[in-house]
């Protein structure tokens, strides 16, 4: 279990995950509003849409390197109870960013970003799963919630307990903003891989009423 919330890793955490990367990048080279566009999500699927795959790529490391970055920081300075919250932040900060209305990704990036730096084996894990997943569904969105899932299953496994909770938290939140896609793949419609505009990307794209 976690000991009293600490304000300060969170608040660090929350303000590198709340940087909209898939914005200021598609808007540096030129491309307008990422949110005027496509699907209107701020991740790396839309910065695709809206800019080409290398600029979609390059949003997707900065949106997991920001994950890494908070936690790496508050493990060096405030120590591992510290690293769990400013995780937590860095995943809320990305989902909710306070600048842009508190609409923001879809987080499945910046929680590989997590995951890697809290544990390594549980971020190839799930990583391994997305891959998997993607290959028999075609669906990134699919890979995405059942890497979220195998995260904190993975932490009991390896004994990781005190990352339980968290993880499970988070695979809740990352699910909650997947439920347009929810929908859709029970429904048979969600895109699947293999059209000239689709993309695979670990951060599948809202819909603009989600």
């Amino acid at each position: 279990m976690l000991g009293d919330f600490q304000i300060w890793p969170f608040v660090m955490g929350y303000l590198l995950g709340s940087i909209p990367f898939g914005l200021l990048v598609v808007k540096a080279m030129g491309k307008g509003d990422i949110r005027a566009q496509g699907s209107g999500n701020i991740g790396a699927t839309n910065a695709v849409r809206a800019a080409g795959k290398k600029v979609g790529a390059f949003v997707l490391l900065l949106d997991a390197l920001k994950g890494v970055a908070a936690v790496l920081i508050a493990r060096h300075y405030l120590g591992e109870q510290a690293e769990l919250f400013a995780a937590a932040g860095a995943l809320i900060g990305h989902l909710y960013p306070v600048w842009l209305g508190f609409k923001g990704g879809k987080g499945v990036a910046t929680l590989f970003g997590i995951l890697f730096a809290l544990d390594w084996r549980i971020g190839a894990i799930a990583f391994g799963v997305w891959v998997l997943a993607f290959l028999v569904t075609k669906m990134s969105s699919a890979g995405g919630l059942l890497a979220a899932a195998s995260a904190p299953v993975s932490a009991l496994v390896l004994g990781q307990d005190l990352l339980f909770n968290l993880l499970l938290g988070i695979t809740l939140l990352i699910w909650w903003k997947h439920r347009a896609n929810i929908a859709r793949i029970l429904d048979g419609s969600e895109p699947r891989f293999g059209a000239k505009k689709d993309a695979p990307s670990i951060d599948e794209p809202a819909a603009r009423s989600s």
